[in-house]
Formats: C-alpha cells, sequence, structure tokens
C-alpha cells in the first residue's frame, strides 16, 4: 500500500489577488483520508465510476477499457476490452429478480455506437448492440420495469435480453444529454435547451413490448441544459449553462421555482440595458447537481451553491470553491460535501449554522443574495425579515485532497471503504481512513503473531 500524509493548503493559481480561493493547513483534524492508493491501468482520461456492489466498482474513459476494482484493497478483478472508441456512459443493471440469484451487470456505451453489457462477476462481455446511428451519451436503467434507456439522437428502450422494445424518431443531431425517471412510468430527457417529457406504456397485444410517447416539452431554459437531478417522487431540478436553476414538478411537470445567476448585475444596477453574462460561459455553467429531501446541492463555476428546496432560496455558498470549474458534487450522510475539480483538487466542505446578527437587507434570488441582481425596497424588506428570523448557514473548508495532476473528473463515496476519484491523469486513486488503516494493519499483526505463538503477554 502507497502511504501518504495529506500535506497543507494549495498556492492559489496566478496572482494572489485575484483568487479567493479558500486554503487550509497542514492540520485537517476533520479530514481522515490521510492514506491513498494509486491504481493504474488506464491510458487517458479516466471520466467515469461507477459503484457495484458494497465493495466494487468500475472505471472508464477515453482509452475505451473498463477496469473493475476491489474498493478494500484496491486489487484490479478484470480489465474489460470491447471498444474501440472511448466510453460516453456507463451504469450498473442488478437483477431485480428476487427468485433468481442476483447479477451485477454493468452497461457501457461507446463513441463507437456500440453498447456492451459486462458481467462483474466473471468480467465477461455478455451482449453488444451495433445498431446505433449516432454514438449514446447517457443511459440510465429503469430497475421497477426491469428495462434500460440509451440516449443519443433519439431514445430507445431495451430489456434485459438487449432486445429493442421501442424507440423514438430522430430527436435532433445534438442528441439527449442526460436523463432521468419520473413517476407513472415517465422520464425526462435534456436535449439542448429543450426537457422533453416522454411516457412508457405496454403494449396492448400483451406481449413483452413497450411503447414510448413524447407527453410534453418544455422551453423554459435558455441555453442548454447540462444537469438534471431527481429530488424525490415529487421534485426534480436542472441547472443549465448560463447558470439558470429550474425546480420542477415531477408529476405534473410545472415549475415550482426559477432562479438565475446574473453575474455582472451587481456592476451596475440601476442599468436597464441587457444584462450581460460573465466573458467565461464556465464560470456560470451548472456543471452538476446532486440533492437530498432538503436542499439541492449545485457546482456552478467555480463555485458552490446550497439551495434550499422549501425556502426556495440559497442558504450557503462558497463563490470560489476552487480555482478552475467544479466538475462533481455530492452530499455526504453527515452534513459534508465532497467537490472536484479542473484544478485537480478535491475538497471536502461541512455545512455549518452561524448565528444570525442583524444585517442591512440585500437582494433575493439564487445567488442575488450574495450579492448579485436589484431589488425594490418591498423585497429588501422581506429578505430582511427572513434573515431575522431564520438560521444562516455556511460552508467551511474541512479537507483538501491533493494527489492527482490534472482535472478531477468525479468521485465515489463508500463509506467506510474510502472515497474514489478519477482524473484526466489516467489515474485512479482510493483514498484511506489513516487511523481505520492503521487499526486494520494491527489487528492483522496481532493475529498473525497469535497464530504463530511469538505473542507474549508480559506482566
Amino acid at each position: 500500500m502507497l502511504r501518504w500524509l495529506i500535506g497543507g493548503g494549495r498556492e492559489p493559481q496566478g496572482l494572489a489577488e485575484k483568487s479567493s480561493v479558500q486554503t487550509i493547513g497542514e492540520e485537517q483534524i476533520q479530514n481522515p483520508y490521510t492514506e491513498l492508493l494509486v491504481l493504474k491501468g488506464h491510458q487517458d482520461i479516466v471520466r467515469f465510476l461507477v459503484q457495484i456492489d458494497d465493495c466494487r466498482f468500475a472505471s472508464a474513459g477515453d482509452d475505451g477499457i473498463i477496469f473493475l476494482w476491489n474498493a478494500q484493497t484496491g486489487e484490479k478483478l478484470f480489465e474489460l476490452h470491447g471498444h474501440t472508441q472511448k466510453i460516453t456512459a456507463i451504469a450498473p443493471f442488478s437483477s431485480s429478480d428476487d427468485s433468481e440469484e442476483k447479477s451485477n451487470l454493468i452497461l457501457t456505451a461507446s463513441a463507437d455506437k456500440t453498447v456492451i453489457v459486462w458481467d462483474c462477476t466473471t468480467g465477461r462481455q455478455v451482449q453488444k448492440v451495433s445498431c446505433f446511428h449516432s454514438t449514446v451519451k447517457c443511459l440510465t436503467v429503469l430497475q421497477r420495469l426491469d428495462v434500460w434507456l440509451s440516449g443519443g439522437s433519439d431514445l430507445c428502450v431495451w430489456n434485459r435480453k438487449l432486445d429493442l422494445l421501442c424507440k423514438t424518431s430522430h430527436l435532433t443531431d445534438a442528441g439527449i444529454s442526460t436523463l432521468v425517471e419520473l413517476p407513472k412510468n415517465c422520464v425526462a430527457a435534456a436535449v439542448g435547451k429543450e426537457l422533453i417529457i416522454f411516457r412508457l406504456t405496454a403494449s396492448s397485444d400483451k406481449s413483452e413490448g413497450w411503447n414510448i410517447l413524447e407527453v410534453k416539452r418544455l422551453v423554459d431554459h435558455h441555453d442548454n441544459i447540462l444537469s438534471l437531478v431527481s429530488v424525490n417522487d415529487l421534485t426534480f431540478v436542472t441547472g443549465s449553462h448560463v447558470g439558470e436553476l429550474i425546480v420542477w414538478d415531477a408529476i405534473d411537470w410545472t415549475k415550482q421555482a426559477s432562479e438565475c445567476n446574473f453575474w455582472e448585475s451587481s456592476v451596475h444596477p440601476d442599468s436597464q440595458t441587457e444584462i450581460k453574462l460573465s466573458q467565461s460561459p464556465n464560470e456560470t455553467s451548472v456543471q452538476h447537481l446532486t440533492s437530498d429531501e432538503e436542499c439541492v446541492f449545485a457546482a456552478v463555476g467555480k463555485g458552490i451553491y446550497v439551495y434550499n428546496l422549501q425556502m426556495k432560496r440559497v442558504i450557503a455558498c462558497q463563490r470560489t470553491a476552487h480555482d478552475s470549474s467544479v466538475l462533481h458534487i455530492e452530499k455526504l450522510p453527515n452534513r459534508q460535501l465532497i467537490s472536484c475539480s479542473e484544478d485537480g483538487s478535491v475538497r471536502i466542505w461541512e455545512l455549518r449554522e452561524k448565528q444570525q446578527v442583524p444585517a442591512e437587507p440585500v437582494p433575493t434570488g439564487f445567488f442575488n443574495m450574495w450579492g448579485f441582481g436589484r431589488a425594490n425596497k418591498q423585497a429588501n424588506q422581506a429578505a430582511k425579515k427572513t434573515q431575522e428570523n431564520t438560521t444562516m448557514h455556511f460552508l467551511e473548508l474541512v479537507g483538501d485532497l491533493i494527489g492527482h495532476s490534472s482535472a478531477v473528473q468525479m468521485f465515489l463515496y463508500f463509506g467506510e471503504l474510502g472515497l474514489v476519484t478519477c482524473s484526466a491523469d489516467h489515474l485512479v486513486i482510493l483514498w484511506k481512513d489513516g487511523e481505520r488503516e492503521s487499526r486494520l494493519r494491527s489487528l492483522t499483526l496481532f493475529q498473525k503473531l497469535a497464530q504463530n505463538g511469538d505473542l507474549q503477554l508480559k506482566f
């Protein structure tokens, strides 16, 4: 095992006055990840990680190879070859039939216009589909219906045997970028700046077939939809390239809340001309969304924002959480967040409460409460009243994991087994709780000594 003690904070990129990124010293008391394992094998950017079960995961990327790993030991279990170009999507597909032995499968899509089903137990290719006319960009498994969907220039529905059950007509050359399951056998598909709702219905001839019907097109976004997340059976959320966040009703697909981030609106608050966005679109892009029942956590540009669904406003943020765009964010069970970025870092944040003190009125809105946009006097009074009666929150940096030399694409949280990250540096890193690993090593040594009779107790 490669053991490495996490060091202090990073030097901000560029001039100091141009970066307000938080740093943290060597004493990272709340950061358990003081050991790491570097998992090598990939020959190009590693973009995807997917959890197979409690102790196994798969990695895939631009080299077209899929690796299966043991999350406890870092052992490489299988190396799967079958695609000729980069992987564009990956999804787990476990058996939902309780009467048979549960099988763990994964689906992989590639720029070679194929989808392959792999058996994670044997490492063998189960079946391959090569009938696509364009690259499949997303895969979604509907476990309840025991089918899976592929999204590209059209939307296809497949069963476990890889029989094509139904498909839509050609939607767009740009294709479906992301999918999310909704109640009542519906799915939402992001196609450019449109959100299309489809419903799956069983065929009336008692066959195994399905029909797919487009039921609604939502055109509320002004630019391409980049992120899509289901909060619960009642709500889902979308985020766009220009910083729009929309909260939707998952049953009737109406808008529950809508917020926009106009980064330069505070520069000329009295201007009536068209508000222009930042020079760099990446500074406003909602790159990734995750949620719990209470909040949506958004990776926007270089920042992290916590949006409370009931209050319909941001309750905490770090505008400059990283030196570059945040690519992935997840909420942990212990009120902590983890984010990773193009700057090569992985950072741990804790959402904390702070005592609210009387303050001047501030504008309301998605990012406006942090100093952007304009609001009238009535809105200011409402915001002040809300502040006085509401507990405020903030994000505190509690850990900074420095191990990758290039953009960290995403990560997986394995609880006690640790954290897995993948990067453009071709590496997968398994981060371990140093104290836990030390205890396990001591216990193993104790057991070996006891078995060999070398353990002597002295009083």
